[in-house]
């Protein structure tokens, strides 16, 4: 075994390919869902809406809906109806407003994660000129999306080399990360840690609880999204969204500290 370290060593033999080379998301991995422009009969609507655990699925103006921002991509639709719902591998893109997330729930985003961050640190040095500072938030998550976060500073991901660091107090952090879906419980806190954080204020909604309330929606433990309780700047969609999604979202929230400076 010494014998192969020392080869190992001497000749520079690669032992692991790079993790973030090409596309990573496994084929049967779920990161979005896309509708099929086929016509829908009534019958077949009210079983794919029936299917829908999360009531991401509806009608407007004739016409069947999908919510990725309550979407949980359990891929039930994808079962009940394959002709109508495509789930895909990539991860659906944030969106800078609610409404967004229903319009663009056919799309997928086509941007490598380094190509994302390289992005974004550019924009990060000429916007701030340093580094960009993140708040993280839990508002009654299940944990799921902090799996994802907590990825971001790990050596595949290696955030920091992007120029952007976790604080441990609102009071010095640029963005929000919140998750959850704003539980009852976390709703004074949230709101004071909003209050706390320097203006301008940017609040980034995590995931499909954080974004709509997710599988958990609007109940007495709950308010239903983070946007229910303080201003939200970008919407994440995800059950739990992916490290490639997160700093996507961040450069949105980025571009935001760039119009509101």
């Amino acid at each position: 075994m010494a014998e192969d370290k020392r080869d190992i060593l001497g000749n520079s033999v690669e032992t692991l390919r790079d993790p973030l080379k090409g596309d990573r998301a496994p084929p049967n991995y779920r990161g979005n869902v896309s509708l099929a422009s086929v016509p829908i009969l009534p019958e077949k609507y009210w079983q794919v809406e029936e299917a829908c655990a999360s009531r991401a699925i509806g009608m407007a103006k004739e016409q069947i809906t999908l919510d990725m921002g309550k979407c949980i991509l359990c891929g039930r639709c994808g079962e009940a109806a394959p002709d109508i719902f495509k789930i895909g591998s990539k991860y659906a893109p944030p969106a800078k407003t609610r409404g967004d997330l229903v319009e663009s729930s056919g799309s997928e985003a086509d941007k490598s994660y380094e190509a994302v961050g390289k992005e974004l640190k550019e924009k990060i040095g000429k916007i701030l000129g340093r580094s960009l500072a993140v708040r993280e938030v839990d508002a009654g998550s299940c944990n799921g999306c902090e799996v994802e976060i907590t990825a971001l500073n790990n050596p595949v991901y290696d955030i920091e080399r992007f120029g952007i660091h976790f604080v441990a107090s609102p009071r010095h952090a640029d963005v929000l990360l919140v998750t959850g879906p704003a539980s009852r419980n976390m709703e004074v806190a949230l709101k004071r840690t909003y209050e706390a954080t320097p203006d301008p204020k940017i609040v980034v909604a995590v995931g499909a609880c954080g974004c709509s309330g997710g599988i958990f929606g609007d109940t007495c433990a709950t308010t239903g999204g983070i946007d229910k309780v303080v201003p939200v700047d970008v919407y994440i969609p995800g059950c739990p969204p992916r490290p490639e999604a997160l700093l996507h979202g961040l450069l949105m929230a980025v571009d935001r500290i760039g119009k509101a400076a």
